[in-house]
């Protein structure tokens, strides 16, 4: 047995132990794909490195397989354009812009989306490729459709899926506009996160149909969604347990912005305890109370910072115990957040599998326990 098939064998198995590979056919997809060929070089992140450095690691060097496949996400991309192979330094920075996601998640969701052969699936992002191959495996070539927005990065990953055996419908272009050519999907599965569902989705996967997507925000906050198509351009579903993290999509992302300006504002008691927002759900519900807002710092030292109205909020402790808030601008941003914890609170605080969302071509609702209970409508 070669190194690659003993490294991807124990993989599978550790994964089939842990309970994350569930089913034999994705079991054999795993056991079949060979990352190596999605990630002849990849970006290991210099620990304690502040802005963080990344190393590229390449094919041969020590560690090279080995850190292919352990479960971790591998980072393929810097910037929208630096990649490994383009580096000469040992170390560089810059922020991560494409990567091959961890298997445990790649497989969790494919096995979350619930799809059989003899479905059409449209994947968007294709990464690597690696998700695509697995998918291609268990689902058929004929069956599987993946768009990815950079050209550079689907180029690569056609010439990786045919080395690997795999001829899938590939697309570049802009996924959030679905299928150019327009389709009916049965099922649609999403490896980069969104501000909200694009329409387009909503009219390409049929009545009946499956949408499994993670919602983020512009304080990256994430959760993955499972979605039921009711009527073409609607649909309704709940979130699922378990953290899933993905970059946000480019067109979804924030805008740029000039440097932080703390202003002085408005200053009150907090009601809420500021490190609340450090909750994975705590965080969550703040970005859905203020989805134009990118949240900075940590614990007792928020900052809440919406570049389009300018709006502001920060927060500091004070004496005894107790937190103030310094708030200036149009959107009062930590007096949202603080209604939105304060129900999520008041309800028992559920993790994000107590929450769901329903959509329509007029609006997108994330809703806390029951389709008629407290909620946020997302930014469309």
């Amino acid at each position: 047995m070669s190194t690659s098939a003993r490294l991807r064998e124990a993989l599978v198995g550790r994964l089939t132990d842990e309970g994350t590979l569930t089913e034999a056919g994705w079991r054999g997809a795993a056991a079949s794909v060979a990352r190596e060929l999605f990630t002849g070089a990849y970006f290991r992140p210099v620990t304690g490195s502040v802005p963080t450095g990344f190393r590229p690691v390449r094919e041969g060097e020590p560690g090279w397989l080995e850190g292919v496949y352990s479960d971790a996400t591998l980072i393929t991309q810097l910037d929208g354009r630096i990649r490994p192979d383009d580096v000469t330094e040992a170390v560089v920075t810059g922020s991560p812009s494409s990567s091959s996601t961890l298997p445990s998640l790649v497989l969790r969701m494919w096995q979350q989306l619930d799809a059989e052969p003899g479905h059409q699936v449209l994947e968007v992002g294709t990464g690597t490729g690696y998700s695509t191959a697995i998918g291609a495996h268990r689902l058929g070539d004929a069956n599987l459709t993946s768009i990815e927005y950079d050209p550079v990065v689907g180029g690569a990953a056609a010439v990786a899926l045919e080395a690997a055996g795999f001829a899938p419908r590939l697309i570049v272009g802009d996924g959030l506009r679905g299928d150019p050519d327009g389709g009916r999907y049965d099922r649609l599965i999403a490896t980069c996160a969104v501000r909200y569902i694009p329409l387009p989705w909503l009219h390409q996967v049929r009545p009946g149909g499956k949408i499994l997507v993670t919602l983020s925000g512009w304080s990256y906050a994430n959760a993955l969604a499972l979605l039921d198509v009711t009527n073409p351009g609607e649909a309704t579903g709940r979130f699922l347990p378990g953290r899933t993290s993905f970059m946000i999509a480019r067109p979804h992302d924030r805008p740029p912005r000039p440097a932080l300006a703390l202003l002085p504002g408005d200053e009150r008691p907090s009601r809420i305890d500021p490190a609340t927002l450090d909750d994975w759900t705590g965080g969550w519900i703040a970005q859905l109370a203020a989805p134009s807002a990118e949240r900075l710092g940590a614990g007792a030292e928020q900052i809440l910072w919406d570049v389009s109205t300018g709006s502001q909020a920060r927060t500091a402790p004070d004496s005894p115990g107790g937190w103030t808030v310094v708030q200036r601008g149009p959107v009062r941003l930590w007096d949202r957040v603080e209604q939105a914890v304060q129900r999520w609170q008041a309800a028992g605080g559920p993790r994000q599998e107590g929450f769901g969302i329903t959509v329509s071509a007029a609006r997108q609702r994330v809703w806390l326990g029951a389709e008629d209970g407290p909620g946020w409508d997302l930014p469309i």
